[in-house]
């Protein structure tokens, strides 16, 4: 396999990988994987991987919204036994670290999925990105929004290096 095509299916992997809901970092701390900074310079180098990867973070929100309903609907630790000494007490108490959790993790899941996917996701009051015409922001501006942060991001990561 030359360099291009194991630089293109490791791409498709981080791809699918998103759309399954996987972080980024957990992504590149996979066996095999390059680091976050690799991923950042490709994504500001390559336009045909910077279309696949917005795509696969547009897929990302519905594997998080996917993820919402199953913390949501799984009450298996919601409740433990109570114990009094060596006595099992008579009943059950809320597991209140549990519920929590919970709801920390479908808050994140919400939050994040709202910002990958406003339209769909998102609340109610959506602000607008104008473009360089006051309209909205065109695809070839957003390519270039993201070229642009994913520049700066390489940059800053291979600084910290």
């Amino acid at each position: 396999m030359t360099d291009d095509e194991t630089r293109a299916a490791l791409q498709a992997t981080i791809c699918e990988r998103l759309a399954d809901g996987l972080s980024l970092r957990e992504i590149c701390r996979g066996e095999g994987m390059p680091g976050k900074s690799t991923v950042m310079r490709w994504l500001a180098a390559d336009e045909a991987f910077r279309g696949q990867y917005a795509t696969a973070r547009f897929l990302q929100a519905d594997a998080l919204a996917d993820e919402v309903l199953e913390i949501s609907d799984d009450g298996r630790n919601d409740w433990m036994e109570r114990f009094e000494g060596d006595k099992r007490g008579p009943g059950y108490d809320l597991n209140g670290e549990h519920v929590q959790r919970s709801k920390l993790r479908v808050d994140s899941r919400k939050w994040l999925a709202g910002k990958i996917a406003p339209k769909k996701y998102g609340d109610a009051a959506l602000l607008k990105l104008g473009g360089h015409d006051g309209g909205e922001m065109g695809g070839g501006e957003i390519s270039a929004a993201v070229a642009g942060l994913a520049s700066l991001a390489a940059s800053l990561l291979t600084k910290g290096n």
